[in-house]
Order: structure tokens, then C-alpha cells, then sequence
């Protein structure tokens, strides 16, 4: 009897991780630093030597861009860091072949995964060291996000020295609202964060807490000081209203466009060139702008914030539901297959999708409590959630992601979630 061939899922369930191996490993870092450093800047500094620790430990970084993985395991060599990555991407052609190389660990992002956790374990206690990112995706808006709830706990659990790994300047190489890349500078420290002796005497709430405190990075406000020049190629606001979606003048919503250097509303004109550090340029004398994207970014947050408070909000949106392959790999640098359409509802009963998957009705449902925030593939065009730990893509008819996302996640906080923001007090 034929023997009934394994999905990719099951694939990648049964697969034991272990260390990566050395030459392989080494060969591509040369590679890559080769491609990289120099071209993009990149600049490293240790206030601890990485090769002083002989045994395990876990690397955590702040995740700036899509980049990180190259900057953050180049600093730490020669050892060799195993990566922990989004389930997601272990279905994409061009990356999946790589991450077995590599023996990267998936993660389901924003939901607990309990392989992830098995698989961490195991490196560790054969003597590896292993890379996490806690926010669980790279930057959106330029700054940092609160790391996902279970970092704390699990890093009190491994009980191995803990090293911290700050970028600065990534994000600005690299955006979220735009894929080409700007070369300029990227700093990265390597530091000491906890020892085993610190992690004993430390709550995990306290260790999370450290966490949030020591990965926080705001790229924008850093660059005020740093003042680098970043190449964007006479685009460094395209697509930037997929971001900045509200204008701060006259207030209105999705009426945002950002083309060439300049981002401008087309409700009153209100808008700003961005030049080469960054900088928020008025386009005349009455331009009403932040000081920064960033904090245009946390202005909106603001807003939303009051409006998921107002009685009887409700967001609606048509999309097209993407989901992960069974058995072909994602080609082309796709991040799902489209295999239905249907429409998202968000209010205070949680975040409900009715339509259609594979040509059959299909809804399902999240309450607020269980869905803190969603993960974004590449950039801000669609986003994704895990159901019963299965993976669901959402491309909207409108640039409505990050919308979506902050509402979503302030949603989620208003009604007791366990992610919440960073302390006022911060």
C-alpha cells in the first residue's frame, strides 16, 4: 500500500531541531557580511564578548526590519544562533529551504505554540545558543512595540545567561511601508542583560517587564541625534499613507497619499516632504504635522484609542482570505494562496470572519481577549491571524491595515487583554 504523502504542516511538526551547522553557517555569514555591511552601513559594538560565554544562552533583540537576522547573527559570530522565525514563512520557496539549512525554529506568532517552546528547550540543553525577537514581528510603524506576553516566563524557565542585542537605524534602511532599501547606517550593541543568577531572583513579570524596557526603540526619535542620511531613491514617503492614514489637520481618515518624498492630504492639502534624514518638511506655512511619523503614528493610536471607547464602534471591511499551502511551497514571494473572500467585523464582541474558503461557507470568530494584535508578512497590504492554529491572511479592497491593526489591539487592551501598552508612566 502506497504510503500517504505528508502535508507541509506535518513536515515541519515532526522536524527536531538542532544546532546549525558550522560550515554551512559560516559560509553564508561571510556571504552575507560581504553583501551587506559595508554597503548598508552596518556598525557593531560589544560591551560583552559573545565568545567569553562557553555554554547556552538565548540572544534577545529588538526587531527593527526584515534584516535583523543578519545583522544580529554576524555580531555573534563565530557562534552559531539558532532563529526563531513566523510559522508562516517556512511555507514561502525562497525562504524554506534556508531555514532547514539553517535549523530555524517556527513560531506562531501571537498565540501560544507550544513545539516553539519544546524545540528552544532542546537547543539549549544540548548546548546552543538561540535568537529571539519578543515583539514577535519587525517594526511597523519605526518603534518598538510591547514584547508578546511569555517572554518573561520562558526565559526564568531556561535559566541561561540572556544577551541583548539593541539595532538602531534598521528600520530607517528598511520600512515596513516601503520595500526598496536605504542605505545609510545601522548600529548594533551587544550587551549583557540577565545572568542566570539575576533570572533566579527575578519574577517573570519583572523579567518582562526589563524586556519592554531594554529592547524599546523608537527609530525616528534616534535619528533627531544620530542625524544619518538614508538613500531613498526620491521615494522616501511612497506609500507612506498605508501607515499614516489620518490627517492631523482636518482630521479626516484614509485620505492620506504619500508619492515621490511627499506625503499630503487630499481633503485640505495638509502635508510634508520627507528628506533624507526623515524630517517632517511643511509643505507651506499652515501645514499642521507631528514631530516625527513616529509619533504621527502614536497620534493616530491616540485617536483610535477614543473612537474603540465610543459606544457601538464597528469596524467592516471586504477582503480576500488567503491560507497556507498543503503540499506546494509559495512561489514568487507570495505569503498565501487566495482561497476565498468574505468580510472582517470587529466591535466589542471580538473580530468575526463570514464567507468563503475553498468554494464552502466559512466564518470563525476571536474574542477580544484571545486576538491582541495581527502579524504583516512584508509590508502594511494585508495581515494574518492563527484560528485554532491554523493560518488566515486578510488582503482589504482598502489601505485600511493599519487601521485595523490599532484598533484591533486597542480593542483588546480596553477589554482586559494581557498585551497591553507600555506604562503611561514611560
Amino acid at each position: 500500500m502506497k504510503k500517504e504523502k505528508k502535508t507541509l504542516a506535518e513536515q515541519l511538526s515532526a522536524r527536531k531541531t538542532r544546532k546549525p551547522p558550522a560550515l554551512i553557517y559560516l559560509i553564508l555569514a561571510f556571504v552575507w557580511k560581504c553583501l551587506y555591511f559595508r554597503r548598508l552601513g552596518v556598525h557593531i559594538t560589544k560591551t560583552v564578548d559573545p565568545k567569553n560565554y562557553k555554554g547556552p544562552y538565548i540572544v534577545v533583540s529588538n526587531h527593527a526590519s526584515r534584516m535583523d537576522y543578519i545583522y544580529t547573527g554576524l555580531a555573534f559570530l563565530p557562534h552559531r544562533l539558532n532563529f526563531v522565525a513566523g510559522y508562516n514563512e517556512f511555507f514561502r520557496s525562497h525562504l524554506a529551504f534556508v531555514f532547514r539549512l539553517l535549523q530555524v525554529i517556527p513560531k506562531r506568532n501571537f498565540t501560544p505554540d507550544l513545539h516553539t517552546v519544546k524545540e528552544i528547550m532542546r537547543i539549549i540543553r544540548a548546548g546552543g545558543r538561540v535568537i529571539l525577537f519578543p515583539e514577535g514581528m519587525s517594526s511597523i510603524g519605526g518603534n518598538s512595540q510591547p514584547c508578546a506576553i511569555g517572554g518573561g516566563k520562558l526565559l526564568k524557565k531556561l535559566g541561561v545567561p540572556v544577551l541583548v542585542c539593541r539595532i538602531r537605524g534598521g528600520y530607517l534602511t528598511n520600512t515596513k511601508y516601503c520595500l526598496d532599501e536605504r542605505r545609510g547606517r545601522v548600529e548594533v550593541e551587544v550587551d549583557e542583560l540577565f545572568s542566570p543568577e539575576k533570572l533566579s531572583v527575578m519574577t517573570a513579570e519583572e523579567i518582562q517587564a526589563a524586556l519592554d524596557a531594554e529592547i524599546r526603540n523608537d527609530d525616528y526619535a534616534w535619528n533627531k541625534t544620530a542625524r544619518v542620511a538614508y538613500d531613498g531613491h526620491g521615494r522616501m514617503a511612497q506609500d507612506l499613507h498605508t501607515l499614516l492614514f489620518k490627517c492631523p489637520r482636518c482630521g479626516e481618515e484614509l485620505r492620506m497619499k504619500g508619492e515621490g518624498d511627499i506625503i499630503r492630504c487630499e481633503a485640505c492639502g495638509n502635508g510634508a516632504s520627507l528628506n533624507a534624514y526623515y524630517d517632517l518638511i511643511p509643505l507651506d506655512d499652515t501645514c499642521v504635522l507631528p514631530e516625527t511619523p513616529s509619533a504621527w503614528w502614536n497620534w493616530q493610536r491616540e485617536q483610535v484609542r477614543a473612537r474603540v471607547a465610543e459606544p457601538g464602534f464597528e469596524l467592516r471591511e471586504k477582503v480576500r482570505l488567503g491560507t497556507l499551502p498543503k503540499y506546494e511551497y509559495l512561489k514568487d514571494q507570495k505569503t498565501s494562496e487566495i482561497t476565498g473572500e468574505g468580510e472582517l467585523v470587529l466591535n466589542r464582541d471580538g473580530f468575526t470572519f463570514t464567507g468563503k474558503n475553498l468554494g464552502e461557507a466559512f466564518t470563525f470568530h476571536l474574542s477580544p481577549g484571545e486576538l491582541p494584535t495581527y502579524g504583516m508578512c512584508t509590508d502594511v497590504t494585508r495581515f494574518y491571524t492563527f484560528f485554532r492554529s491554523e493560518f488566515y491572511e486578510f488582503f482589504p479592497e482598502k489601505n485600511t491595515v493599519a487601521l485595523w491593526l490599532m484598533a484591533t489591539e486597542e480593542m483588546h487592551r480596553r477589554c482586559g487583554g494581557a498585551w497591553q501598552d507600555y506604562p503611561k508612566a514611560e
